[in-house]
């Protein structure tokens, strides 16, 4: 099974939940980058080892994720 994890990364406030409930933990907020509100927002590290649970999806209080299974 294949996984597409996407994040509206404009509206990401970098509050940390959903990398805190990933199983696998790749959800991570990127240091690197900074979005138009000011903050790091999140992504996946690594998208091969994710297994499409949606826990980051749901934890978030904004809906700025969508988990597609394949």
């Amino acid at each position: 099974m294949e996984a597409k994890v996407t994040f509206d990364v404009d509206r990401c406030k970098g509050c940390g939940l959903c990398a805190s409930v990933c199983p696998k933990q790749i959800v991570a907020l990127d240091e690197t980058v900074t979005n138009r509100k000011g903050y790091h927002p999140a992504g996946v590290t690594d998208i091969s080892k994710c297994i499409a649970c949606a826990s980051c999806a749901k934890i978030c209080p904004d809906s700025i994720i969508t988990v597609e299974k394949f």
